[in-house]
């Protein structure tokens, strides 16, 4: 449940290539508001948007007759990340075109998809595309943080708010906190940020390491830069824990061969290695499961994530644990499980996390347009400051200007009963059912689907 640095290494895994420039989707859906003003009804509404005129996301009243939504994902034709993405956009579209109360006063709202290709330069001209030249009203994706501090700028210049639904770095909210006027336009709907992700690690090993039966572990952290804050905040916190860190390897990016890495973990004692892995936890996962190490695989693995990750390793991947934001198994609201079906519907599969992220993002943005009746981004920007959203992955809640991580997702771990404000990871184990992989939940508690297997062979 991270932004992975500088490629997802979900398309590797996939087996999938880079595509063109854009996604030519189903961006906007005719619906039933069209059927009402053409028989006359919002004759009144349709002159009063007139008014108003149809601008970006910085004109200063009202709602507009057509509300664009800008996405920025990679390669959303054949990477689930950015598939997830672009896919939960629609229908957050759809949904709110079919609505009688969200956004009212629009005839349409569409969504116009853009394939980042992982690339910050890519990314800042799919951005002035959506601002620029479409004149959209918010902007919502970005999975790499490279892409993402790259964007910080345009968002600042275009003065339309954009809410991140992928990409990790607390540098972006950094720069929120430091010139909050001028970065302001930027929020984090998820995940949690790079220093939260590593600090939510060590707060599962402290809830249910013993029942795990992890009292010792091998930290495997992949050297990306996104693993950065989420090492710092190990390093930082782990040491209060009564649990003994047999060995510490930061290994080289780009590792295919884990033979002697796992050599270490063995001689060291360790019972789990406590990873930080997304580029390379392919290859990890299936030597670990291929020679059947002695030691158990747990933490932040970007790719088990996936949904369809068990059927694309051949089961490799059972008996792992990852932490994620949702799985079709973890109601954490009352929207999740919905919102899921949903998707799966439309799509004949299940989203990894930065669909469901991406979904509370608009739904978000949507609520809050329609409380405050504008699309100003000022406006906006305060409304998102003030929310309290129930969304998917929780309750949507953003840290103040003042914070150090301003305009970030609070998150607040709980073991026992959701948090009130903020979001609570979930951690997940791949488990086999009838021949197929389901994606358990161990923890939290109170959305906790199956109990811990260890595997057999350890």
């Amino acid at each position: 449940m991270v932004n992975d640095g500088s490629s997802s290494g979900a398309g590797s895994a996939n087996g999938s290539k880079e595509i063109g420039d854009e996604y030519n989707g189903n961006s906007s859906k005719l619906n039933r508001r069209r059927f009402i003003q053409a028989a006359g009804v919002g004759a009144a509404a349709t002159g009063f948007a007139g008014c108003l005129g149809g601008g970006p996301g910085s004109s200063t009243e009202g709602i507009p007759s057509e509300v664009t939504i800008g996405v920025l994902a990679p390669a959303p034709e054949n990477n689930p990340i950015g598939a997830a993405i672009a896919n939960s956009a629609e229908l957050a579209a759809k949904q709110i075109n079919n609505s009688d109360k969200l956004l009212s006063e629009a005839d349409n709202v569409k969504v116009s998809i853009k394939n980042t290709q992982e690339s910050p330069s890519t990314g800042r001209q799919r951005y002035r595309a959506l601002t620029l030249d479409e004149g959209a009203h918010m902007t919502t994706g970005v999975f790499t943080s490279e892409v993402l501090l790259q964007l910080m700028d345009p968002i600042a210049q275009q003065q339309t708010v954009h809410m991140t639904t992928g990409a990790a770095s607390p540098k972006a909210s950094k720069q929120v906190n430091e010139n909050y006027d001028k970065y302001k336009y930027h929020f984090r709907t998820g995940p949690i940020n790079g220093y939260h992700l590593g600090q939510n690690m060590v707060d599962f090993l402290e809830a249910k390491g013993s029942d795990l039966g992890w009292d010792s572990v091998a930290l495997l952290v992949e050297n990306y830069e996104w693993t950065n804050p989420v090492q710092k905040a190990i390093d930082d916190h782990i040491g209060d824990l009564d649990v003994d860190v047999a060995m510490e390897r930061r290994y080289a990016s780009g590792t295919q061969n884990f033979g002697p890495i796992y050599d270490s973990v063995e001689e060291s004692g360790a019972d789990a290695a406590f990873v930080a892995m997304a580029h390379t936890g392919t290859p990890a996962v299936v030597q670990w499961a291929r020679d059947q190490r002695p030691f158990e695989f747990g933490g932040i693995h970007v790719l088990t994530q996936l949904p369809a990750y068990y059927s694309m390793t051949g089961g490799a991947c059972q008996y792992t644990v990852t932490q994620n934001t949702a799985t079709p198994q973890s109601e954490l609201t009352d929207k999740t499980l919905d919102y899921a079906e949903a998707y799966n519907e439309a799509n004949d599969g299940y989203p990894v996390y930065t669909g469901y992220i991406t979904h509370d993002a608009i739904m978000q943005w949507a609520n809050v347009a329609t409380e405050r009746g504008t699309v100003n981004s000022d406006e906006i920007v305060k409304g998102l400051e003030e929310s309290s959203y129930t969304g998917t992955a929780g309750s949507i809640d953003y840290y103040g200007k003042d914070h150090k991580y301003a305009h970030d997702i609070k998150y607040n771990f709980t073991t026992d009963s959701p948090p009130e404000t903020g979001v609570n990871p979930v951690f997940q184990q791949w488990q086999s059912e009838d021949g197929s992989g389901v994606q358990e939940v161990l923890h939290p508690s109170y959305v906790s689907s199956a109990d811990y297997q260890a595997p057999p062979w350890v």
